[in-house]
């Protein structure tokens, strides 16, 4: 959806205004589509043997190579611009091209107008959801508003690198990409996917909603699909969680939310930030502060999707980073002296025990079947490189023993359920047992006033951000008028000598 072959010609004849920019009623985007095609969701787009173009990318990457030809890395320059040019031209935003046209290659963005936004969701960190429609094709979709600041550029590329990653990735249980809304003077991005009715932690927090261990072994056995492809791919999630995997009303379950998702093969390695994975579901060597990682920290976050599946609640809930160290020694054991050594961890002096812990994980388990529980002991391994890999996972015996998993299309019709709803339960459960017993009328005015003082607390936010933009846009634009003014003087010096220069000057006060 949205899309547009990276092999299709767009054609630009840019002219300019006089204030420098893109003069859009002057601009002819011609496009010529290659004879191959996929329709996705009444759209088309192409692709060349599954791979899209990034010719961007690897051009500034020969252009560096080749620093020692001026006139190479000249032309290299130059078609990048005219890619930018493109793009822009096409309707991308110039902040969005300039910084990140590997991640827009080959597409065009979609039309805000083209969907009616419903309802909220989901809520992150970095981003909100929105149930939409969509007008042309009537079907319901999930757009992503991600946040970030459009004058910062290394805000953009974080932002950009979930496209590109979402765009690499290709697999049933992956969520899909459809589209991006935006436009050359928007300062927003809206990514667009389709909608799933619930995810894992909005289902395990209905009291009717209990799961078999039939239907535990078909989503883990999804679960798991969708991370080995993303690991075949050099791609680790980094923030595997129950509200993160969706699930819709014919059982598919889909790894989505890819914000904080990075590459794991790059050369030469980069040190990584600890700071990602949700607190209950972050593996120790994170807690440990380390940067150097791979894709063994999404095999640690699923044993503990796994073993709240389980069990119905999560099974490390720590309120700090020092107490979920702490349960996670008590439930795995502490690692062995050597791994102490070895590892040199920043937070490893800091943070480990004085006496050794050893593993109740058994104990914990006792009631699980044998092939669940040495699987999520294996997941939940505090060494690293122990946890193995989703494709060796996927071959345990777990999954080769009766009950054997069902098939999705089999599985029970739910309510729509996600994490927000969860959360507005509790919320409502809450303020209902406050003292003078609040009928449940109370406690909706309770929460509406809530979210207007949430509301309110947000457009205050966004003045101050206004405020700050105008005040940047001042300063440049002083900066400006002095280079104008300085190279007006050196023009007038080279052209009629010092001596007239005194006297401009005098004209100009």
């Amino acid at each position: 959806m949205g899309c547009v072959s990276s092999k299709q010609a767009v054609s630009v004849t840019p002219a300019f205004d006089h204030s420098g920019g893109l003069n859009s009623g002057r601009v002819r985007v011609g496009i010529e589509n290659d004879k191959a095609s996929h329709k996705s969701y009444g759209n088309s787009y192409h692709k060349k043997n599954g791979e899209l173009s990034c010719c961007g990318s690897e051009l500034g990457e020969s252009g560096r190579a080749s620093s020692n030809s001026e006139s190479l890395s000249f032309r290299l320059r130059n078609l990048q611009k005219y890619i930018e040019g493109e793009q822009v031209a096409a309707g991308w935003p110039a902040w969005l091209s300039a910084v990140a046209a590997e991640a827009i290659q080959g597409w065009v963005p979609l039309k805000a107008d083209a969907f009616e936004k419903l309802e909220k969701i989901g809520q992150g960190t970095y981003s909100s959801v929105f149930r939409a429609h969509e007008l042309e094709t009537g079907r319901i979709v999930a757009l992503k508003k991600v946040r970030f600041d459009n004058f910062e550029p290394e805000s953009v590329r974080f932002m950009a690198r979930e496209i590109l990653i979402l765009r690499r990735l290709n697999h049933p249980n992956i969520m899909k990409l459809d589209g991006l809304i935006t436009s050359r003077l928007s300062c927003s991005i809206y990514l667009v996917f389709e909608y799933m009715e619930h995810d894992i932690t909005g289902l395990l927090s209905c009291p009717d909603v209990r799961f078999s261990e039939s239907q535990i072994k078909c989503y883990m056995k999804q679960l798991l699909s969708g991370l080995e492809h993303c690991h075949s791919k050099g791609v680790m999630h980094r923030d595997i969680k129950g509200s993160n995997l969706l699930v819709n009303n014919e059982g598919i379950l889909k790894v989505g939310d890819f914000g904080l998702a990075n590459f794991c093969n790059s050369a030469p390695r980069q040190p990584l930030t600890s700071r990602v994975v949700t607190l209950w579901y972050r593996p120790p060597e994170l807690l440990l502060g380390s940067t150097d990682y791979g894709a063994a920290v999404d095999l640690w976050s699923v044993g503990c999707v796994f073993a709240e599946l389980l069990l119905g609640k999560p099974v490390l809930q720590g309120r700090t980073e020092v107490e979920q160290l702490h349960k996670i020694f008590k439930l795995c054991g502490s690692p062995p002296d050597e791994y102490w050594k070895k590892s040199k961890l920043p937070h490893a002096t800091l943070f480990k025990p004085q006496q050794p812990y050893d593993s109740s994980l058994r104990e914990t388990f006792k009631d699980l079947p044998t092939t669940a529980a040495n699987l999520i002991e294996t997941l939940l391994s505090v060494e690293p490189y122990k946890r193995g890999t989703a494709t060796s996972a996927l071959a345990s015996e777990y999954f080769i023993t009766k009950p054997y998993a069902c098939d999705p299309s089999s599985l029970p019709k739910y309510p729509p359920s996600k994490e927000i709803d969860a959360k507005n339960r509790e919320e409502a459960r809450r303020l209902s047992e406050l003292p003078g017993k609040r009928s449940v009328g109370e406690v909706v005015v309770l929460k509406q006033e809530s979210q207007q003082k949430n509301l309110v607390e947000a457009l205050n936010w966004h003045q101050q951000r206004i405020q700050q933009l105008e005040c940047k846009v001042l300063k440049i634009t002083a900066v400006i008028t002095c280079v104008f003014l300085k190279e007006k003087m050196a023009g007038l010096v080279a052209r009629h000598g010092s001596h007239h220069l005194t006297k401009w000057k005098m004209f100009s006060m």
